[in-house]
This record gives structure tokens, C-alpha cells and sequence, in this order.
């Protein structure tokens, strides 16, 4: 043998010779010199084919990525998605001063949940009443306002003037500019806004009426909007949340814990979006529960009041005359109302 592995015919007598029909692979060492190139290209092409289809996976998942968060809700940094209890620390409150930035107990804000160019709606289903305390007309109609009206435990005026600066600037401007803003946040957060008037009435509604419209609406929840006029040296805000009463069309048994809740987050929202101090006056903390108000004696749903401040107060009344304080009285009343019914 001279090493050579291909099979032979061998002729009886004669020489060796190569058949030519045998097959050349038969021998095993045939066999594996001929799959050996193979194995040593299938080694290089099968790990290269690999790496590219991992890579080929990489970008495709990361423009999946790309493409689902595009498409997702954005929120603000510090912003709770389940839109749970807020502050005002929105762009508008923001700017109230270093005192609505630094409360260390302030919950973050969930103003950012709300898109006007099509985003999350938090609030679409819901109902919201805003009440404008008082209105400019009521000075000339005396007479309407002054009667009596039934608020379930005794009998109050149909309503007031209200109060105003000492420059004259009146309070129901006042209530209804802050409501005019509240409504558009909470309107593009899709909730559905119920003004008790909307300073197209020449006086009035008498305050059965503005808890009825309220009752009427089934709203979610309410809040009525006033500024206080109490002797110059008081200062401060304070929310007014109704008390137990059950007497004649009064029955607040069932809303004064939702109002009590409520009040209590609009207490930490207006104080953190506005910088306002609490009332040095009246009420704790900024609470205070009444049972004389015929506005939240005959309401149905939940509801509150808030006095903004004092505007015989030099630096409230400075304040409530600012467009931009206003702007962050109405953002932190929006995110309270936000917080209370995402909550």
C-alpha cells in the first residue's frame, strides 16, 4: 500500500485495479477527510450568523421600546401616576415663592396629569361644582338678597355683597377670576365644570340655590370660593367644611367625612401652592367646621368652602390682586379636586 484509501477491485491473478463503480467514501477515514472543510466552514459562518441575529434582535427591541414609550403617559418629575395626594407645585404655584417649593410635608402635585394637547384625562366621567361666592350686582338689589332663606336649622339672608380691598378691589371678581382658571385646568383634565353663576345674572343665586345647583348636578364634589373681610390685623386662609346637621331640608349625615376629606387635602394644597399662611383667626390649621352655612347645610354631595384670605389684610390683599397668586389659588383648588376624586 502506498496510502492511498480508495477502494480496489482486484482482478484474480492480474493486478490491483480501481473499481469503478465502488464507492470512494466508503472508508471511514475517506469519510472524514471529506466532511472535515465543511465542519471548518460551518465553525466560522454558524458563530457569525449568531452575533447578527442577536445584534438584528437588539434593534428591534430597542425601537419597540422607543415606539411604547413614545406612545405613554408622561409625568412630571415627582409626579405619583395614580394621581394620589398632591400639592401645587405646578409651574403657576411654582412661582408663588420659595415657601410653596420647600414644604418638606407637601405630597407632589398631580397637575401634570392633565394634557390640554390630548393626553391622560384623569377626571373625564366626573362633576364638579365651582360656587364664585357672592356677585357684583348683589350692592343694587338689596332687596332680593336680603330675604330669608331656610338652610334646614334656622333662616340666613338670601345672600351678602360679600367684602373687597381697601383699594376696592371686590371679592366677587375675586371668586370668580380664580373660578374662570380652575375650571379650565379641571376642564382639560376632562372633568365636566358647574358654575353656580358665571357673572351673567344680575344678582344672586341666594344660597339654597347654590347648593341645589350643586344637588342638581350630582356633582363628585364642590367648592365654594370666597375672601374673607375680618379686622386688618388677621392673615391667612381657611378652608370651612360642614358640620353634622339633620333639621327640616337639611341632612348632611351622609358627606360631612368625604367633605372633611376634602377640606383637608385642599387645606395642604392651597397652602403649598400659594404660600398663604394659615388663618391666624380662626379655625386650626386652616380647618374649620360650621353649621350655619345654608351652602353646605343642603348640599347632597361633597363640599367645602374656602376663604382665600383676609382682604382687609395689606398683604392678602396685595396677594388676591396679583393675576399670577390667582393663578396658583386656582391650580392648587384644581389639584385638590384632582387628588380628592382620583384618589
Amino acid at each position: 500500500m502506498t496510502g492511498r484509501t480508495t477502494p480496489y477491485h482486484v482482478h484474480p491473478g492480474g493486478p490491483e485495479d480501481p473499481d469503478p463503480y465502488a464507492d470512494p467514501y466508503a472508508d471511514p477515514a475517506r469519510r472524514a477527510a471529506r466532511w472535515r472543510p465543511a465542519a471548518k466552514v460551518a465553525a466560522v459562518v454558524l458563530p457569525v450568523c449568531l452575533i447578527g441575529w442577536l445584534g438584528w434582535q437588539a434593534v428591534a427591541n430597542s425601537s419597540r421600546d422607543v415606539s411604547s414609550n413614545a406612545s405613554a403617559p408622561r409625568y412630571a418629575e415627582g409626579d405619583r401616576v395614580d394621581g394620589s395626594d398632591a400639592d401645587g407645585g405646578s409651574p403657576a404655584a411654582s412661582a408663588a415663592g420659595p415657601a410653596a417649593a420647600a414644604d418638606p410635608s407637601a405630597p407632589p402635585s398631580p397637575s401634570a396629569a392633565a394634557s390640554p394637547s390630548g393626553g391622560p384625562k384623569p377626571l373625564a366621567g366626573r362633576t364638579v361644582l365651582l360656587d364664585p361666592g357672592h356677585n357684583t350686582g348683589n350692592a343694587e338689589h338689596s332687596a332680593e338678597i336680603g330675604r330669608k332663606v331656610d338652610i334646614g336649622n334656622g333662616r340666613k339672608e338670601c345672600d351678602t355683597t360679600g367684602t373687597s380691598t381697601n383699594a376696592g378691589y371686590p371679592e366677587a371678581e375675586f371668586t370668580l377670576d380664580v373660578v374662570h382658571r380652575a375650571r379650565q385646568i379641571l376642564q382639560d383634565r376632562g372633568a365636566t365644570v358647574v358654575l353656580t353663576q358665571d357673572g351673567d345674572r344680575p344678582w344672586g343665586p341666594c344660597i339654597d340655590e347654590r347648593a341645589r345647583l350643586g344637588n342638581d348636578a350630582k356633582a363628585d364634589a364642590a367648592v365654594s370660593v370666597h375672601a374673607d373681610g375680618a379686622p386688618s390685623s388677621g392673615t391667612g386662609f381657611h378652608v370651612i367644611m360642614p358640620a353634622r346637621v339633620v333639621s327640616g331640608p337639611a341632612d348632611t349625615s351622609a358627606i360631612v367625612e368625604p367633605s372633611h376629606r376634602l377640606g383637608v387635602l385642599l387645606r395642604d394644597a392651597f397652602k403649598a401652592g400659594t404660600g398663604e399662611p394659615y388663618s391666624s383667626y380662626v379655625g386650626q390649621q386652616g380647618l374649620d367646621t360650621r353649621s350655619d352655612l345654608g351652602g353646605l347645610n343642603l348640599s347632597k354631595v361633597p363640599k367645602v368652602f374656602i376663604e382665600c384670605g383676609n382682604m382687609r389684610n395689606s398683604g392678602d390683599a396685595q396677594r388676591m390682586a396679583d393675576p399670577q397668586w390667582r393663578q396658583s389659588a386656582a391650580q392648587a383648588l384644581a389639584d385638590a379636586l384632582t387628588s380628592y376624586l382620583t384618589g
